[in-house]
């Protein structure tokens, strides 16, 4: 928890960002959407009345990020937001904000969430699920526990809402010293994600680095891409469970 700062859910910021896709389906370019400049809580560093453009966003995305504790999310949200990688204090959760994105032509506002994945946090984390659009459900390569808890979380989920597994560290699964130092640590391959992903039928499998930044736009492109162009077989069914509670 940042300290100083009570839990709480926070009032969602908004920051202007133009990103302009290719003739193909992509969400931006090579940049991944830099939020004006975002502090270690999140917050623009500058802040001010949103745009006629911003307001009129043709829809609104709102992207949950959740996964057992210390395994990356705030980091990749971080890295992603601000094209840079903490090396010091990190807080436990990166305050919400939104981001206008052009896809196509079109402006979709990209809301992003973060949650702790402490145990003190169970009862709370769940607030943050209602209306998501896509999850981002996030486990270490280098932590085996953090991958068998993957299942454990769905329950917790809104029945119907996509899910975009995110294998995170990438850049220490090739790390020798790191195995050195941590000889407990246990390396998760790709297959073994790509097998988790069948299991919990995730639309897509990523592996990240938030030190290097390798893949963390793909993450981040993949879950507007699979809101605003959701598998067939997945439209049908999310229309009839959109108004299941969550669990």
């Amino acid at each position: 928890m940042i300290p100083g700062h009570l839990f709480s859910l926070p009032a969602k910021r908004s920051a202007k960002v133009a990103v302009l896709s290719p003739p193909s389906f992509s969400v931006s370019t090579d940049l991944p959407p830099a939020v004006a400049r975002v502090g270690w809580s999140g917050f623009p560093l500058k802040t001010r009345q949103r745009s006629a453009e911003e307001m009129s966003a043709s829809r609104f995305i709102k992207c949950v990020t959740v996964g057992d504790g210390a395994v990356g999310k705030t980091c990749m949200l971080i890295s992603y937001t601000s094209n840079t990688f903490p090396t010091d204090y990190v807080p436990t959760v990166f305050d919400n904000f939104s981001a206008n994105v052009v896809v196509d032509g079109n402006t979709v506002n990209l809301g992003l969430w973060d949650t702790a994945g402490q145990e003190d946090y169970n009862r709370l984390r769940p607030l943050s699920y209602r209306g998501a659009d896509v999850f981002l459900l996030a486990f270490s390569l280098i932590s085996k526990a953090s991958y068998e808890n993957v299942a454990k979380k769905l329950r917790h989920y809104a029945p119907g809402v996509p899910i975009i597994l995110v294998g995170t560290k990438l850049d220490l699964r090739d790390d020798k010293q790191f195995f050195i130092d941590h000889p407990g640590a246990s390396l998760i391959s790709t297959t073994q994600g790509e097998e988790l992903k069948k299991q919990i039928s995730a639309a897509a499998y990523i592996e990240c680095s938030s030190k290097t930044q390798q893949n963390v736009k793909a993450v981040f492109d993949q879950a507007i891409k699979v809101v605003l162009q959701p598998p067939k077989k997945n439209r049908k069914k999310k229309k009839q469970q959109k108004t299941c509670s969550i669990l």
